[in-house]
């Protein structure tokens, strides 16, 4: 097959693969890997409801962060015992077993190196009659053209902001321009759905943006830089997740520096930074979220038992 740009979904990296005799930085084929397709009741609470959402994890990562919570499956090597399912007909079916169990939210979860996947989704959920509120939640290293594509498919974004260091991004993801890459996806995100997040009659989210941010053990100024520029260049009043979940996952290997939990008094700097800034819409993870987030992805219903941050 002779490569072609559009090939390959176009994330930051252009690594211009054509994903069948040649494989990029995430290892991944034209054809989705997933590992998982469960109810999930551990995103933000418009999100999760009470019923939980459908989320869609996919297998492999374009960013590969070494600390990953999900490192089983976004390794660019993905175990085959992990991946359940092979093609969009499965991914399909499975999506529709499910959706009437949720709050009719279907979550994409890293979905970046398989955006081009997302409108065939999308499109035979409603050929079948099933209209739910897409999530897109990614780890933020989005490119902006690719967003374009999808902007009629998406609903809400649920993108992380990991990195306003590039000196981290490099060391921790191998990306040093993170930082300018998803301040302009970020930008694009916003252009589409607003900067607010629109909520119906029974708080249950259709519209708009949540921004997702990790704070790192010993990276309180990486994690004030990131409040800093979200006040300065989005909005005060954009819906910001602050999350303490980081735990160095099993299997790793890790420099010192990621090889415990926060403490206290480093989330604690983060958040008065957070609450002094003036953001005023959002949620503050507890610090004991470390002890909660852990997925098992040996079974396809990872993290069913999880309750809401």
């Amino acid at each position: 097959m002779q490569k072609h740009d559009n090939i390959c979904p176009r994330c930051p990296r252009h690594c211009h693969a054509d994903r069948v005799s040649t494989l990029g930085f995430c290892h991944s084929g034209i054809t989705p890997e997933v590992a998982s397709i469960c109810i999930h009741g551990g995103e933000e609470p418009p999100i999760s409801g009470t019923k939980g959402a459908c989320n869609v994890f996919f297998a492999h990562c374009n960013l590969q962060c070494i600390y990953c919570q999900n490192l089983d499956i976004s390794r660019a090597t993905v175990d085959k015992g992990k991946i359940f399912y092979h093609s969009l007909n499965e991914v399909v079916a499975r999506i529709e077993q499910l959706l009437p169990e949720s709050e009719n939210i279907l979550g994409l979860v890293s979905p970046t190196h398989y955006i081009d996947s997302i409108p065939t989704i999308v499109e035979r959920l409603h050929a079948d009659g099933f209209t739910p509120t897409v999530v897109y939640n990614s780890n933020g290293y989005d490119d902006v053209e690719a967003l374009r594509t999808i902007e009629p498919y998406i609903d809400i974004y649920l993108p992380d902001f990991k990195y306003m260091d590039s000196r981290l991004a490099k060391a921790y993801s191998n990306a040093a321009d993170y930082p300018e890459r998803a301040a302009a996806a970020l930008r694009e995100m916003c252009r589409q759905k607003g900067k607010s997040l629109l909520c119906d009659e029974h708080g249950m989210a259709f519209r708009g943006i949540i921004i997702r941010h990790l704070v790192l053990p010993g990276e309180v100024d990486n994690s004030r830089r990131v409040l800093d520029w979200i006040a300065d260049n989005l909005s005060l009043g954009i819906h910001i997740s602050l999350m303490a979940q980081y735990f160095p996952p099993e299997g790793a290997t890790l420099p010192p520096a990621l090889q415990r939990t926060i403490t206290a008094d480093e989330y604690q700097q983060v958040v008065e930074h957070y609450e002094v800034l003036g953001f005023y819409r959002g949620w503050v993870q507890e610090l004991s979220a470390n002890e909660s987030y852990r997925p098992d992805f040996t079974q396809q219903d990872s993290f069913q038992q999880q309750d809401n941050g």
